[in-house]
């Protein structure tokens, strides 16, 4: 998606985002159009090869009558009507709260999840796959104290320093615009030590773009926003001239940073972080970032007092969290479900990807109360360090190789928090097949809303199905109906407990248990068959080649 501010809070962005939205619209009545294929992210890699985005008619599987299965019949009353997923999220959103990677919430969340299986009767572990910088959030408060006192809108970016226990004043500056390091250097000697820099390009309006266009004079809007792109670009030119934004904040006396990284909906930041800041580094909103800039722009004496607690805990051990049901026929071959449960820690990493690790704790509490003898294996995968380059669904591929030769079929939820819309086989040719059969078993409430693509290049981002696909192994990704998604709740810090919609989180785990227990029993899907060339519209074929990246296994392995 387009990211518009620039400075300190876009460079942390590129180096810190994790998936992108993965959404779909909802589908109209009739044959099902071809949704917008889910977006690349995650700096897991390159934007993934799209699916060709087959036009099944939902009339094949759609179905006109309720199902006959009674396993069907169970899950669906299990999952609707006597369902755990609003309780599971209010714990885990509310009570244990967001999940940065390495943090004491991250592990708090892994502790639950264990204990919550195990009371369930499934198998379950912490898997170790690496270390992280393990980082403590506290209390965080920024005050404007000259030439008024306002408390302003703001937080510590993820792995920030803190300021020792103490609130720390300092004057308001701003990114000096200079052509050459020389000149900046001049600057940050004279102008920089115990000072608190702005980082990022001011806004010319904090206003929605919707709002422009209903209530702007002709123009207005695009006025806005030719303003905003300008000053984006010049702040990009200037920040060229800074050197290295982690070293010379601490190596000039900068007593912290401020950066804004715009949402689009006012009063909605991203937070992100970077385990390499040097000096206290805040987000602030668009709105008060805006006010300070204004104030030190026109030489008006700005002074903040900035109050930051935080604890740098060490290189810790990280774990996933793996739980199964074993086969009782082929317990060597698996059905896999997968979520990340890391977060940014912006809010409560309620729908990235909260969501999806209810939807497969749920979904695998369903399985085991209804169906607790599947002929596969059917495993869960918590996933951690997906924001920071899938690191722990790599590096759980890299390190069970005979796991992931047995996977049959798997599914990824990290769309956040709507009802699943699309699903794709991605380069699986024989699940093409497949999906359509399944989806004719599962009752119209829930197949109505999903379109099925089809085969296409494997992903190579984003989210933790890429991790799979690219050992050709068929896990896949489910596409979502969007809830403003992208801008409203994906990293941002509004994305708390209240933006769950409890109804959708419960057909997709419902959703999620029938077609575990559909594959499972689907003699006809058998070992994987991934493509190795796509043909395009002109019969050219390009052909696909398989590589996994390598995980990065400990801080100092990333350049996040």
């Amino acid at each position: 998606m387009t990211r518009t501010p620039v400075g300190f809070g876009l460079l942390l962005l590129a180096a810190c985002s994790g998936s992108t939205p993965q959404t779909t619209p909802a589908p109209a009545s009739g044959p099902a159009a071809a949704p917008a294929a889910p977006r690349a992210g995650g700096q897991g890699g390159a934007a993934p090869v799209q699916p060709l985005w087959t036009r099944f008619d939902t009339a094949s599987y759609v179905r006109k009558t309720a199902p006959t299965d009674p396993v069907i019949q169970r899950m669906h009353a299990e999952g609707m009507e006597r369902g755990r997923a609003g309780q599971l999220a209010q714990v885990l959103l509310d009570s244990i709260g967001p999940r940065l990677t390495g943090s004491p919430g991250y592990h708090r969340a892994s502790d639950w999840m264990t204990r919550m299986y195990t009371a369930w009767g499934i198998q379950a572990k912490q898997e170790q796959y690496g270390t992280w910088n393990s980082w403590r959030r506290g209390v965080s408060h920024i005050d404007l104290i000259e030439p008024r006192v306002r408390s302003l809108e703001g937080q510590m970016l993820g792995w920030s320093p803190g300021t020792g226990g103490k609130p720390v004043e300092g004057r308001v500056v701003v990114f000096p615009n200079v052509t050459t390091p020389e000149a900046f250097a001049t600057w940050a000697r004279a102008s920089a030590k115990g000072a608190f820099v702005l980082m990022s390009a001011p806004n010319p309006s904090c206003r929605t773009s919707a709002q422009w266009d209903q209530y702007g004079q002709d123009g207005a809007r695009e006025t806005i926003d030719s303003t905003r792109r300008d000053w984006a670009a010049g702040w990009a030119d200037r920040t060229k001239n800074g050197g290295n934004q982690y070293n010379w904040p601490a190596e000039y006396g900068v007593a912290g940073v401020i950066s804004t990284n715009w949402s689009q909906y006012p009063g909605v930041n991203k937070i992100f972080g970077s385990w390499r800041q040097q000096v206290p580094t805040m987000e602030t909103s668009c709105e008060d970032y805006n006010l300070l800039y204004r104030l030190a722009d026109n030489n008006q004496g700005p002074k903040i007092r900035v109050t930051a607690d935080a604890e740098m805990l060490g290189e810790q051990p990280m774990f996933n969290v793996i739980g199964q049901i074993r086969g009782s026929e082929k317990p060597n071959e698996y059905i896999v479900l997968s979520a990340h449960f890391d977060s940014w820690d912006g809010a409560s990493g309620a729908t990235d990807n909260g969501t999806g690790t209810i939807t497969m704790m749920e979904a695998m509490r369903i399985l085991k109360t209804v169906y607790p003898n599947p002929r596969h294996t059917i495993l869960v995968g918590h996933w951690g360090g997906e924001e920071q380059g899938l690191n722990g669904s790599r590096a759980f591929v890299a390190d069970n190789p005979a796991i992931v030769a047995g996977v049959r079929a798997g599914f990824n939820q990290d769309g956040g928090t709507g009802r699943v819309t699309s699903i794709s086989p991605g380069p699986f040719s024989n699940a093409v097949p497949a999906m359509p059969r399944w989806l004719s078993e599962i009752p119209s409430e829930i197949s109505g809303w999903i379109r099925v693509g089809g085969v296409g290049g494997p992903a190579t981002g984003g989210t933790d199905h890429a991790a799979f696909q690219c050992a050709k192994a068929p896990v896949f990704g489910l596409g979502a109906v969007g809830w403003d998604y992208g801008n409203l709740t994906w990293h941002t810090n509004r994305d708390t407990y209240d933006k769950v919609v409890i109804e959708d989180l419960e057909n997709n785990a419902t959703l999620v248990a029938m077609l575990a227990y559909l594959a499972d029993r689907d003699d006809s899907l058998g070992a994987p068959v991934a493509i190795m060339s796509l043909t395009n519209a002109q019969g050219v074929a390009t052909p696909i080649t398989y590589s996994c990246p390598t995980p990065s296994r400990k801080t100092s392995d990333s350049q996040r």
